[in-house]
């Protein structure tokens, strides 16, 4: 097992002497007699730890250490001091320091401080590469889409993923827009920092004010502690506000004061609080619509709308549909640990004449669907739900075949309960609480319903 690397940093040659006694045989060790060395050690290789004395002459601890805070990705520092330097330990703790140990140290408690940091520096690699492989897989080509109207897209998001420009992403349920929204976050220099995604028709009006702003404690009952809201959590990063359309007039009055501003004042809070954050904003709604009932403010429009991308349905980039059915058998076999299939030709001609209302998230849905319930290593239309295997292309009406006598009463108003369902949480984006608002009963009722009808929801994003 390699070791982890230990960079020393002291100008007394005893003190380097005796860490590298006492450590050489579980770091891999790099030494320096000022703070000038380390600086040089660290431009040309990464470690996982530094230990720094505070008192160095020339560059001093601090200084190395603020130093040290700009190498990318900057390893967790302990500062090394004697007893009467103590308070200038606690302020290089406030500098960023990871620990302080006092000379003369006791070894049991050195290992311990190193081990903890050592896990910290693992922790943070581990986060890195993490961040890294969503940066990948959210990179440009990346993206499935060849249709002249997607690579459009593209190219726009291409320009404005540099800058902070705020942008507004309009389209249909189901498009991608959380997709183009991440594009742009992690193609931008901001994909190291947070990107804060909120869903603005998931949470009430009466608590949306305090999830994106915060509260002080005592603002309001069950406000026992302040609360940072997401805004603050989004500092020197992106947030994505989805279905801002539904955002209520007097939140949208707050957004555009961060817009115009970056300043926000929590609820119950009397000091404005300053953030650098950039917005992008998406909806499925007409927002021209809600300026003229009143429902969405104008000045915010326009302020969001510097940047408009629009995402094209799925029916009008039929081209695509292929490129994306072999994208999400790859994709979903992975996820689910199944071996990867095919579809027989058969049941592609009725994945590609089928209108998909639901746009992208229904083909995705469709596709993890058949994944789960088929037996062979080719899905036929069998394996399809009722209203795709149609193969017109459009959900056949339940009444006709009831009718005249070719299936039964109670065949029928289940088919008519199932596409009522289908399409109301299409229309929710698969939220099952909106659903069930939609189609005018409970939650609780929705789910047996689904149960019995047996409507998976297959959509990642279901609560």
């Amino acid at each position: 097992m390699e070791r982890p690397r230990l960079l020393i940093v002291d100008d007394e040659p005893s003190v380097r002497e005796s860490l590298r006694m006492i450590l050489k045989e579980r770091y891999e060790l790099r030494m320096a007699a000022s703070g000038e060395a380390a600086l040089e050690i660290l431009s040309g290789e990464s470690v996982d730890v530094v230990l720094l004395d505070i008192l160095m002459p020339g560059m001093d601890g601090l200084e190395t250490l603020e130093r040290i805070a700009l190498v990318k990705p900057a390893p967790p520092v302990i500062m090394l001091t004697a007893t009467k330097t103590v308070k200038t330990a606690v302020n290089a703790m406030k500098l960023g320091a990871f620990d302080y140990i006092t000379k003369p140290f006791d070894i049991d408690e050195l290992q311990l401080q190193l081990d903890r940091a050592v896990q910290s520096a693992a922790l943070l690699h581990e986060v890195e590469a993490l961040r890294h492989e969503v940066g990948r897989r959210y990179s440009f080509e990346n993206i499935v889409g060849g249709s002249p109207k997607m690579q459009e897209v593209l190219r726009t998001v291409g320009m404005v993923a540099p800058l902070k420009t705020t942008v507004l992403i309009t389209g249909e349920s189901g498009t991608g827009k959380e997709v183009i929204a991440k594009a742009i976050h992690f193609n931008s220099p901001r994909s190291c920092q947070p990107l804060i995604t909120l869903n603005c028709s998931a949470i009430p009006d009466n608590l949306l004010e305090s999830e994106l702003f915060g509260h002080e404690r005592g603002a309001f009952t069950d406000a026992y502690a302040k609360k940072l809201g997401q805004f603050e959590h989004a500092d020197q990063g992106t947030i994505f506000l989805d279905e801002i359309g539904e955002m209520n007039p007097a939140t949208q009055a707050k957004i555009l004061r961060v817009l115009e501003q970056g300043t926000f004042t929590r609820v119950g809070g009397a000091h404005a609080v300053q953030v650098d954050v950039r917005v992008i904003a998406a909806t499925n709604r007409d927002l021209h619509q809600g300026m003229r009932d009143g429902t969405f403010r104008s000045d915010l429009y326009y302020r969001l709308n510097v940047v408009a991308i629009h995402l094209p349905p799925l029916r009008e980039r039929p081209e695509d549909l292929a490129p994306l059915i072999r994208h999400f058998l790859g994709l979903k076999s992975r996820e689910l640990g199944v071996p990867e299939k095919s579809f027989s030709s058969e049941a592609l001609d009725r994945l590609m004449s089928y209108r998909w209302p639901g746009n992208v998230r229904e083909l995705e849905n469709v596709i993890e669907r058949a994944l789960v319930l088929s037996q062979g290593s080719t899905m036929t239309p069998a394996d399809l739900p009722q209203y795709v295997a149609n193969g017109n292309g459009e959900p056949r009406p339940t009444q006709q075949p009831a009718i005249r006598g070719e299936k039964r009463l109670s065949e029928a108003v289940d088919q008519f309960e199932q596409e009522l369902i289908r399409n109301a949480l299409v229309e929710a984006d698969y939220n099952q609480t909106r659903a069930a608002e939609l189609l005018g009963t409970t939650r609780r009722i929705l789910k047996y319903k689904m149960d019995k009808l047996g409507i998976i929801a297959a959509d990642k994003t279901v609560d």
